[in-house]
């Protein structure tokens, strides 16, 4: 009987969490700041609990909740038209034949708002790292003072990382979506750095998969001084790290699913550090056969 009661509890209690992210993008505007009011029980020290009930404290925005609904009904007219259309909201044709594509370029604050920044703060590390503007406003300039002291929690022995990711595309209704990559083969970016490397970060969630959130990386050398250059990565370049071991054909990247991208920081060197980006880009050339991606020098040469 005991165990009976304690299965019916569970699945009430898994029902009404899915019901609850279901209705959630429909009902969080139209209750407003109620649902944090009526599920929060802290009450200062020594002060009388309220005998008013929860429920009265519900305010109800009937505006904010017709007008986000409006909105996302749009989102979600525009994603069938561009459905219908072809991949990507374009016609087939047009798709197969499209050779370059920018995914992001930095000309205004709202091109910033589309990325968050993140260090070893979270873990209480003393990296700090910045993003702005460039000069101009015609690049994301990123920076910071990397640091690589050890926080004194017992528990930590690494520190000392900075790092800059996209948002995930949200489809209408708060739906989870991805991108598309599958018809470019190799990532564009036109970068001016200060001559420390970046690790490029794809994080994919395919269909099939025994690890979500598959991250596949990218040792990116910053050349260094006052020019700018443009850095060309295949898809094939990029390692598997979130399993510990190099991309093939049974452990393809699942370009068709990609949910974001990212870069980071942290090759144990304190100090300052900074990072350009004029803008990111996908590029289909199927006529590259680069083995290594950076200048080499050769030794002692002959006069």
């Amino acid at each position: 009987m005991a165990l009976t009661a304690a299965l019916l509890s569970s699945a009430y209690w898994r029902v009404r969490c899915c019901r609850h992210r279901v209705l959630h993008p429909l009902l969080g505007p139209l209750l407003s700041d109620s649902v944090s009011k009526l599920y929060s029980s802290y009450r200062r020290p020594g002060s009388q609990p309220e005998k008013k009930p929860s429920w009265k404290d519900i305010d109800f925005s009937f505006k904010k909740g017709f007008d986000v609904l409006k909105t996302q009904l749009s989102m979600l007219k525009e994603e069938t038209e561009n459905h219908l259309k072809g991949p990507g909201g374009h016609p087939l044709n047009q798709y197969l034949l499209e050779q370059t594509k920018v995914l992001w370029e930095f000309r205004s604050q709202e091109d910033l708002n589309k990325w968050l920044v993140s260090s070893d703060v979270e873990i209480g590390g003393k990296s700090e790292v910045y993003l702005k503007l460039g000069r101009n406003n015609q690049a994301a300039l990123l920076y910071g003072t990397l640091n690589t002291e050890v926080p004194r929690d017992g528990e930590t022995k690494y520190s000392g990382y900075c790092s800059m990711r996209a948002k995930p595309p949200m489809g209408s209704f708060a739906r989870k979506k991805y991108y598309d990559w599958s018809n470019f083969n190799s990532l564009y970016l036109r970068v001016r750095g200060d001559g420390r490397p970046w690790m490029v970060n794809i994080y994919t969630d395919p269909y099939f998969s025994h690890q979500k959130d598959d991250l596949y990386n990218y040792f990116m050398f910053t050349r260094g001084g006052p020019y700018w250059e443009e850095i060309k990565i295949p898809f094939s370049k990029f390692f598997l790290s979130s399993r510990g071991r190099v991309q093939d054909d049974q452990h393809p990247i699942w370009l068709d699913k990609v949910s974001t991208l990212g870069f980071t920081i942290g090759d144990k060197i304190d100090g300052p550090f900074q990072l350009e980006i004029d803008f990111i880009g996908l590029i289909n050339d199927r006529a590259h056969t680069e083995e290594f991606a950076y200048e080499t020098y050769e030794k002692n040469p002959r006069l």
